[in-house]
């Protein structure tokens, strides 16, 4: 069974009609949404519902949710991402649970996909705080070569909810084909990821992808509608 991952924690409040249909949350640490409040009262769900416990680093931007671009040195960097893990880990051990898995969120991800320097930086801070942590980045990107030299486990992740550019990388956000609005759509995408290891582009050609993870957001307008289905469609006998 694929791995459904989810991001949580950040304001939205569907977190207990997710778990259900989910296998983990990855669960904003303060930086972009959440606070201590939050990572324990998801973090409770988790263990109520059998479900994975990850960390959801972001850029220092509460303001624009963690979805702008920042300049940060590479020492900026290892601190911003190591301060989070700290974080939820201490709400983690009052909960009597491990963190299992780390995957930064928005800007801060889509620019290690792409940033060789960048992905190395994260990939380094997560190790150095636990090399046992699973990372979670984007399919065929530099964000899992990375993790991979330094010798870290990782899950290629692929979204149910985004559409794709012809290069493996997601379609931005201020585009208007960013995101998949349809239910089925949505479904035939992940049936697409798990069964051929492919996903049709934008531009209409297929692209390869490796699938060991598969995100719907948490913040999205149907999040819990999309969850269910895919849960449903892959649970089918």
């Amino acid at each position: 069974m694929i791995d459904i991952n989810c991001d949580m924690g950040e304001g939205i409040g569907n977190e207990a009609a997710l778990m259900p249909y989910i296998n983990s949350a990855n669960i904003a640490c303060g930086y972009h949404a959440g606070d201590v409040a939050t990572m324990r009262k998801v973090i409770a769900l988790c263990l109520q519902c059998n479900v994975h416990i990850g960390a959801h680093p972001s850029f220092p931007d509460r303001e624009n949710f963690g979805r702008t671009p920042m300049q940060l040195s590479e020492e900026e960097i290892y601190t911003v991402v190591t301060e989070q893990l700290i974080a939820i880990n201490k709400v983690a051990k009052e909960c009597g649970v491990r963190l299992h898995h780390v995957k930064p969120h928005g800007a801060l991800y889509n620019m290690a996909a792409k940033d060789a320097v960048l992905a190395k930086t994260i990939a380094k801070a997560v190790k150095d705080f636990d090399a046992s942590l699973i990372y979670y980045g984007l399919s065929g990107s530099v964000m899992i070569e990375e993790a991979s030299k330094l010798g870290l486990i990782t899950a290629a992740e692929v979204f149910a909810d985004r559409t794709y550019q012809s290069d493996g990388s997601l379609t931005p956000r201020h585009q208007s084909n960013a995101l998949l609005q349809d239910k089925a759509a949505v479904v035939q995408q992940v049936i697409q990821f798990v069964r051929q290891n492919k996903v049709q582009a934008v531009t209409g050609e297929e692209i390869f992808v490796k699938a060991d993870t598969i995100c719907v957001h948490g913040d999205g307008a149907h999040a819990v509608e999309f969850a269910k289905a895919i849960h449903q469609k892959l649970n089918e006998k």
